[in-house]
């Protein structure tokens, strides 16, 4: 009897139920839509400013899965300088980030040139560039061996080791990666959405390196999003998602690779988490498009660098009430000024009194 999907007869003829993911899919697509359309809507820079914001996050979070941290600065600025992006505060990149960003963009950017062995060994090796994982010497450049034994997903106390997953034996990569390629890069009649999250297992399934594979996997599944919507802007991150529901992530992997070839489950799930991130990107341009009609309904009225600051914080990262003695200590300024200020915006209609009153007084923002 077959322990895992790999084993089992037929593999990797996967199979799902039409009638439980047709209505997650054709969410999907309805936001996938809504996203680009909202996106039409606004100016180069701001989708340019969108774009970069994505990406930081999708490779931060990526690595976050699997237990690393980059610097957040260093990422945007190595995105940025490879995209010829003029942006401020730019900032050195260590080895290891500029590998990560330079796999994504590899993924993202040039989405439709086809995938080969050569060039998932190149993303591979930029992910380590010293050859190492942590302290450990890693095989790169090419598929793992059997030299330190299968490739297995454990947990636990040494010599209480739960297996969680047994990958293919290294003696079936080639062909194995042969057939996984050969299908990503043909045409078939799956929706190009849902292939994106077939092709996540199926890769992670194989895990064909020594490390790396979940980082790959969700780049896999990044570029054949860049295809089903044929754009190499990205303004969701699927990474994001997952890394809020990473324990979710790890138990529907080995519920599936511990199944048959109906992966209805995981497509559901993989669809759930592509649903959340276009809504909170859709909740993140109603902001931006809030604030940009605020400032052109604004744009002829006569405002104070002081004032600027504020309402953009109000905007952006603003937190708690906003109150005299508040004002005063942001801007660095006498309270007789932040009272000034404050009464000049609700005159001109910007800030208006919460209805409490005496030194409890706070002010809100008039979108």
């Amino acid at each position: 009897m077959a322990l895992y999907i790999h084993q089992t007869a037929g593999w990797p003829k996967f199979h799902w139920e039409e009638s439980v993911i047709s209505p997650f899919l054709g969410e999907v697509r309805f936001l996938q839509g809504k996203v680009a359309g909202r996106m039409q809507s606004l100016g180069f820079s701001t989708r340019t400013e969108a774009a970069l914001e994505t990406l930081t996050e999708d490779i931060l979070k990526s690595t976050e899965i699997e237990g690393e941290h980059l610097d957040s600065d260093q990422v945007r600025s190595s995105i940025a300088r490879r995209l010829g992006l003029e942006i401020a505060g730019l900032v050195p990149s260590d080895r290891n980030v500029e590998g990560v960003v330079e796999m994504t963009l590899d993924a993202t950017q040039n989405f439709e040139t086809v995938l080969t062995a050569e060039r998932l060994f190149g993303w591979q090796s930029s992910l380590f560039p010293s050859g190492r994982s942590g302290m450990f010497a890693i095989i790169t450049g090419k598929w793992r061996d059997n030299e330190k034994g299968p490739m297995q997903v454990v947990s636990g106390a040494i010599g209480r080791e739960t297996v969680h997953f047994e990958a293919p034996d290294a003696a079936r990569l080639e062909s194995e990666m042969d057939a996984f390629l050969d299908w990503f890069n043909g045409n078939q009649t799956i929706d190009p959405v849902l292939k994106s999250g077939i092709a996540h297992l199926w890769f992670v399934t194989i895990d064909p390196f020594d490390d790396g594979n979940g980082r790959i996997a969700r780049a896999i599944g990044d570029m054949q999003l860049a295809r089903a919507e044929s754009s190499a802007q990205r303004y969701y991150s699927m990474s994001s998602q997952i890394r809020k529901r990473r324990n979710e992530y790890y138990a529907i992997l080995e519920k599936t690779q511990k199944g048959d070839l109906d992966i209805t489950d995981w497509l559901q799930w993989y669809l759930q988490c592509l649903k959340d991130s276009l809504n909170n990107t859709i909740e993140t341009l109603d902001v931006v498009l809030q604030r940009t009609a605020f400032w052109d309904k604004n744009s002829e009225t006569l405002l104070n660098a002081r004032q600027i600051l504020m309402i953009r914080k109000m905007q952006d990262d603003f937190f708690g009430k906003l109150t005299t003695s508040k004002w005063a200590k942001i801007t660095k300024t006498s309270q007789d000024t932040a009272s000034r200020d404050i009464q000049d915006l609700i005159n001109k209609g910007i800030l208006q009194k919460e209805e409490a009153g005496g030194r409890s007084t706070n002010y809100t923002l008039i979108w």
